[in-house]
């Protein structure tokens, strides 16, 4: 039996802390590392972490390029539509020929028995909706669709940023309305 080198109580064998006075009780066996163990734990760590920021140093050192001169200019946003769309039967838009551009899908209809009557029906109510340049486009003759369907679609726009804030429009029509890239 061991003593509690605070209180003097009795401790057994292996006893971490005195049950009287708390004290962590010195010697082997306890649970958990000693002080010297994690010492020794402290040096490959820190050396780790020296490595880490040499390395990044001398990333950026590799790098840095104090001569850049050219401005990096980001665009985004907005909704200007660079082709005018041609006008197609019944006050609908028609995909414009050889335009490669991105739109927002409303829905894809199978080109089933009376798909197209479905696609015109819904491009109809989009369009009575409030949303603008509406138009079905057969995706058999857009290499970027699956074959097989009648898309309903709103807006032509030359870029992603464009089609999406019109994205937010669109579902208020068609709850499932995504933006697509079309190339024809």
């Amino acid at each position: 039996m061991n003593a509690c080198p605070r209180c003097r109580a009795h401790a057994a064998e292996g006893q971490e802390y005195c049950l009287e006075c708390g004290l962590r009780l010195p010697g082997e066996g306890r649970v958990g590392p000693t002080p010297d163990a994690a010492r020794s734990r402290r040096l490959p760590l820190v050396a780790s972490a020296a490595i880490a920021v040499a390395g990044g140093a001398a990333a950026i050192a590799l790098t840095w390029d104090a001569d850049a001169s050219q401005q990096v200019i980001t665009a985004t946003g907005g909704n200007i539509v660079a082709t005018k769309p041609r006008p197609a039967a019944r006050g609908l838009t028609a995909w414009p020929k050889a335009r490669d551009g991105w739109t927002v899908v409303l829905v894809s209809v199978p080109k089933k028995k009376g798909g197209r009557k479905k696609a015109l029906a819904r491009a109809r109510h989009a369009r009575s909706r409030g949303l603008t340049q509406v138009g079905i486009v057969d995706s058999g003759t857009i290499s970027s669709l699956h074959p097989g369907y009648w898309v309903v679609f709103t807006g032509v726009f030359d870029t992603e940023p464009e089609a999406t804030s019109a994205l937010q429009r669109a579902r208020a029509v068609a709850r499932t309305a995504s933006t697509r890239r079309l190339v024809s």
